[in-house]
């Protein structure tokens, strides 16, 4: 797997959550920003298990993805956030991303990974971000596919 492609292509997916009217649109990087439009999702840091099969055939990627949301209010940041994470919806991150798995028998990402999976919310707090705080969660993604040669 290229991890700069699946990076983006989770990005990618992640923006076509729709968000309630009034609030925007959320921004999305396949990187770490220096400076983030909130609300904004951004895939972070990641582990790799390399040689989940004999080959180089099958790597499992752990991506930690975060979603940062503007505090206009505590209250309505808060709410923003719990849509964007919620299970389903239309402004469910998780859906948005699983999308991307594709139809039964395809690779997800367009082809850049077998298979993907959004597996857990954590990290539910105020977030500090180039000097500016938000409050938002992390997002925790499985990302499976070929070992790279």
């Amino acid at each position: 797997m290229q991890m700069s492609a699946v990076r983006e292509a989770i990005a990618d997916a992640a923006r076509a959550v729709v968000l309630p009217a009034g609030i925007g649109k959320l921004t999305c990087t396949g990187y770490v920003p220096d400076a983030v439009t909130a609300p904004h999702f951004f895939v972070g840091e990641y582990t790799v298990d390399f040689d989940k099969a004999m080959g180089r055939s099958l790597d499992e990627v752990e991506l930690t993805c975060r979603v940062l949301v503007g505090r206009a209010d505590d209250k309505s940041a808060q709410i923003t956030l719990d849509g964007l994470l919620s299970g389903a919806g239309p402004a469910s991150l998780k859906q948005a991303i699983e999308a991307a798995r594709g139809a039964p028998g395809d690779y997800a990402l367009g082809g850049l990974a077998h298979d993907l999976h959004v597996k857990r919310v954590q990290g539910y707090r105020w977030y500090e971000h180039q000097g500016t705080q938000y409050v938002g969660a992390e997002l925790v993604i499985t990302v499976i596919g070929e070992g790279s040669a």
